[in-house]
């Protein structure tokens, strides 16, 4: 057994020994600290501000724009008059209009004249049925010519109202797009003279999802959001509605989530790109380790160094079962058979760790490991459970964990004084799965 045991120290010490010699270069750590935090898993999306409610005022008569009583900013109310058109072409329309009624009019009291006078006729025979039918026929056009022509004028006259315009809710004007004296055309399209915001302290963000994301958002979901104008402040908002509708740009699917926001203060102007962060998953006062500390994985000195030590605990321990047997009892052959050492094919759980990274994890959760240096300077490993991620922390559980333990990320390489370059830099050493602590 003893002889077991000095063989395995003798080849591990071998290793490191080898290991070492090899290197023509010092290592360092760089670590990072295990915090106690909050890790919140978020989608990120970007979109822009704009009032929920806005309408475009138009004018549905051509002209000359002869007054505009409202800028830019203006609050206004629904009825208000905002602009004026002129009315010169459109108040002859009328008269014109009122004077073809008057004599259409006229016409029918003609029309109604000769007809009562040959029915009278036609009961005594004095008039051919001819006569009375047409007679008939000319007094029923005359009336619907008087009604076509009501309606033409009807028709003028509210052709010269649209002439004033009125904002047609109450709101702020966000765009005034004409000046007086400029000419308008609705003959093809209605042109756009003012855009009236309804209320500007409730807004809401148009917000581009990928996809691969859009799974995620639902209807009442907390958004968090930044304008570059208070990049230091950051907004709430709640998801309204996430619309089915998609849209394709250059093969890239997004679709479209309607975020309410709240702006009281005023300070959110429409049209305001937000970096918008929506909240999936939160949990609260966990540990959490930079993510570089989990994608380390040890070299080959690390390894060595902890496969000599668990080779020299596993001796020691041998040592002292082997001493007690040997006083209490004599040794029987299948205790000695259970007290020799693993063999030189059997690692180590926590070397295996270290070189595949995987681990058992309880629960069924995802098992990482993490490197660090104890309070007596000997490097260690701890098997961990990871939880929720924000892409930059990830919520770590396990025995003996506590924050503020210094996780090694990464292995810093100084060249030995052998290097002919006095400028050499100190480099990070790659580990067996490429660059690590990045």
């Amino acid at each position: 057994m003893i002889l077991w045991a000095t063989i395995l120290a003798a080849v591990a010490a071998g290793v490191v020994l080898a290991v070492r010699d090899s290197d023509a270069a010092t290592s360092s750590y760089r670590f990072v600290e295990l915090e106690q935090g909050d890790v919140e898993a978020l989608v990120a999306a970007t979109g822009q501000l704009g009032a929920v409610t806005t309408v475009q005022v138009g004018t549905q008569v051509s002209g000359q724009v002869t007054d505009i009583f409202v800028d830019f900013n203006d609050q206004v109310r629904r009825g208000q008059l905002i602009a004026r058109i002129d009315d010169t072409i459109l108040r002859q329309a009328v008269l014109d209009a009122e004077a073809n009624l008057e004599r259409v009019q006229a016409d029918l009291e003609r029309r109604q004249w000769e007809f009562e006078r040959t029915s009278e006729l036609f009961e005594y025979q004095s008039v051919t049925e001819s006569e009375y039918k047409t007679a008939e026929y000319d007094f029923a056009a005359a009336r619907a010519t008087v009604k076509t022509a009501q309606v033409s004028l009807d028709r003028t006259r509210t052709n010269l109202a649209y002439t004033e315009i009125y904002a047609p809710i109450e709101g702020v004007v966000v765009e005034r797009n004409v000046e007086p004296g400029q000419t308008v055309a609705a003959s093809m399209s209605t042109p756009q003279l003012f855009l009236i915001a309804n209320d500007l302290t409730d807004l809401e963000i148009l917000a581009a999802v990928d996809e691969s994301d859009i799974g995620q958002i639902s209807e009442g979901q907390t958004a968090r959001f930044t304008v570059q104008a208070y990049q230091d402040e950051t907004f709430l908002g709640e998801v309204r509605q996430v619309r089915l509708q998609s849209d394709v740009q250059e093969n890239v699917v997004n679709y479209t989530v309607v975020v309410s926001v709240r702006n009281e203060d005023g300070k959110l102007l429409p049209g305001m790109t937000a970096t918008v962060d929506f909240i999936v998953d939160r949990v609260e006062d966990v540990l959490k380790v930079p993510n570089a500390a989990l994608r380390f994985r040890a070299n080959g000195a690390m390894l060595a160094e902890v496969q000599e030590r668990l080779a020299a605990q596993r001796e020691a321990r041998v040592a002292e079962r082997d001493t007690a047997e040997d006083t209490e009892a004599p040794a029987r052959p299948e205790d000695a058979r259970s007290a020799e050492p693993a063999g030189p094919d059997t690692v180590p759980e926590a070397a295996r760790m270290a070189r595949t990274g995987d681990s058992p994890s309880p629960r069924g959760g995802t098992g990482s490991q993490i490197w660090y240096v104890d309070a007596e300077g000997l490097l260690q490993v701890a098997r961990v459970q990871t939880g929720l991620t924000d892409g930059q922390y990830t919520e770590v559980m396990g025995r003996d964990l506590e924050a503020g333990t210094q996780v090694i990320a990464g292995v810093v390489v100084v060249q030995s004084e052998t290097s002919t370059n006095p400028f050499q830099q100190q480099q990070e050493a790659p580990g067996p799965g490429g660059p690590r602590g990045n």
